[in-house]
């Protein structure tokens, strides 16, 4: 549909990379720079649920649903995001039986917050907060350190419930990351160090997150936009380069991993949704593609009672066992590759093609600036191995590519030279600024954001063919109130903001089409006329087209959009 409106531009040239020799590819837009920013664990809701838009756009959230006022405080529909008690007892299920609604949301606790007491429950919040969304700042200053909520793969499934979104505050109290979790004290049934905490959001309406609402009314937000997997960092990082899901491999080859590293989120006996093997030294790999493996049946038969066909029938191989949560990569900064094991929790090397290989074959340059990574081999805790995505791959780590994958700060030198300055740059922050929760604050990560922008704005040449487009990783296992389509096994999952800062984004709107980190490789793809990544990625999948009844659902399911809605070309001179 939006093929024939780009027409007229096909014939732009990137004339400074042209002229420097950068990029051999000429983009089909004004764009000739894209840059992606990438945050950590926030859902639209929990950093846009009472966001007003400009005059004439409309905004699905928080309070446009009514849930909560424009202070902050429960709305008239307040109950539409009451949390439910869920029994799950045995074979896992994504859509809980219902077993109750809480009368007050459970104490939130501090899990994994910088400088809180981690062992009780967290006294700056009140224990009786009412079943719903909070909001933090009634309790806390924008950027305290707070707790961190679970997200994993198949807690992540159950919260969302099938579409209703109900589940959020039982599976991460009762569950939380799983048995095999041991930070920052192992986990028991109903102590979790969870509470409600995933029930908390911003209110830009009162002065929270002034940034990323001032970047909202100034250029282009997308309020459909999803994080590709159930669960965590690894995972979704693997996705906004593949599009797809790593899996693991001996030579090179699928094969079965160690028995500890398998999924099972069966309910262990005689427990509520206690699972049997999953945590962050435990489970991780999941064969989908086999219906007796513990947890696939149950998801297998949501997707097939859906209205329409799931994607590539789940994208599930045979024989594959697919990484749905956390691991690092095999190889370290450096190229050395990592001893495997057990014990040592790395994903094997990759053979499958990653967007970094496309570029590369389709005359694009490209960097990937991670934090730390100068620091990598010795293990600094500000480098983020996982959020290092090429580097799981061999295509890079033994190839001229490698030369590819740099440090942050090399982005601060590059980004004074438009001529040289790749046509692809994707930021993975220091940890400490990346926003998490618990162990970072969301204001570093405003700051990095405000700082790549005074750079690449100081740089006119620059800024004038450039779209900054800021993301996160996923939601962080936040609740959020937006539609989530089922794609394949492996998600979507809940919305996560999508910002597009650039001269070409459309000031102030609010993009209604279905988006997820798929979306970022099909937006390069089209610009610079590449291919898909791999027959089995999400990217061949089409845009969406939405219907009048309904503006977030597509009526083609599934279907993923390519960003291009955010941005209006019609001036660009021919």
């Amino acid at each position: 549909m939006r093929r024939l409106a780009l027409a007229c531009c096909g014939a732009l040239i990137s004339s400074a990379a042209a002229a420097a020799g950068a990029s051999s590819a000429l983009s089909t837009t004004p764009i000739e720079h894209v840059i992606v920013l990438v945050g950590e664990n926030r859902t639209f809701d929990n950093l846009y649920g009472v966001y007003q838009p400009r005059k004439g756009q409309t905004v699905s959230n928080l309070l446009s649903k009514k849930i909560v006022n424009k202070d902050g405080t429960p709305g008239p529909r307040f109950a539409d995001a009451a949390q439910k008690l869920g029994l799950s007892a045995g074979a896992y299920t994504p859509t809980p039986e219902f077993n109750g609604v809480y009368g007050i949301l459970p104490q939130p606790w501090a899990g994994g917050a910088f400088g809180q007491r981690q062992d009780v429950p967290d006294a700056r919040f009140p224990s009786n907060l009412p079943n719903g969304p909070f909001q933090i700042t009634h309790h806390v200053s924008y950027g305290a350190h707070t707790g961190d909520p679970t997200h994993r793969f198949f807690q992540m499934w159950q919260q969302v419930d099938g579409g209703k979104n109900d589940y959020f505050v039982w599976v991460a109290d009762q569950t939380g990351p799983g048995p095999s979790n041991p930070y920052p004290t192992p986990m028991t049934p109903g102590r979790t160090l969870q509470g409600g905490v995933a029930m908390g959001f911003y209110n830009m309406s009162t002065g929270d997150a002034p940034l990323f609402k001032r970047l909202a009314d100034q250029y282009a937000i997308a309020d459909n936009y999803h994080q590709p997997i159930m669960g965590g960092t690894t995972a979704n990082y693997f996705a906004l380069a593949t599009a797809d899901v790593g899996y693991y491999t001996e030579n090179g080859q699928a094969a079965v991993p160690p028995a500890k590293l398998i999924e099972n989120p069966d309910a262990q006996p005689g427990t509520n949704n206690w699972y049997t093997e999953d945590g962050y030294r435990g489970g991780t790999y999941v064969n989908c593609a086999d219906p007796e493996q513990p947890g696939v049946a149950g998801i297998r038969a949501l997707l097939a009672g859906l209205p329409y066909r799931a994607f590539n029938d789940g994208n599930c191989a045979p024989g594959h066992y697919y990484m749905v949560n956390n691991l690092d990569p095999a190889y370290a900064p450096s190229g050395e590759p990592l001893p495997l094991g057990p014990d040592k929790f790395l994903l094997p090397p990759q053979s499958m093609p990653h967007i970094g290989d496309a570029m590369t074959a389709g005359g694009v340059s490209w960097k990937w600036y991670s934090g730390g990574r100068n620091d990598g081999k010795k293990l600094d805790k500000e480098y983020c191995g996982m959020c290092d995505t090429p580097t799981f791959f061999s295509s890079t780590m033994n190839g001229p590519d490698k030369d590819k994958l740099v440090d942050l700060m090399q982005f601060y030198v590059d980004v004074k030279d438009a001529a040289s300055f790749p046509s692809v740059a994707v930021i993975a922050p220091y940890d400490s600024i990346s926003g998490h929760p618990g162990y970072a604050m969301e204001t570093s990560f405003d700051e990095l954001v405000a700082g790549v922008m005074e750079r690449v704005k100081a740089n006119p040449a620059l800024w004038k063919s450039t779209a900054i487009l800021v993301t996160f990783d996923e939601g962080g296992g936040y609740y959020d109130s937006g539609y989530v389509q089922a794609i394949d096994f492996f998600g979507d999952g809940t919305r996560i903001p999508l910002i597009a800062i650039s001269p070409w984004a459309k000031k102030g709107a609010v993009d209604h089409t279905y988006y997820d980190h798929a979306s970022i490789a099909k937006f390069i793809e089209r610009n610079w006329s590449l291919p898909p990544i791999s027959p089995r990625s999400r990217d061949n999948l089409p845009n969406p087209v939405h219907g009048k009844a309904d503006p977030y659902v597509p009526v083609n399911r599934p279907a993923i959009g390519d960003l291009m809605n955010l941005f209006d070309f019609s001036n660009a001179r021919r």
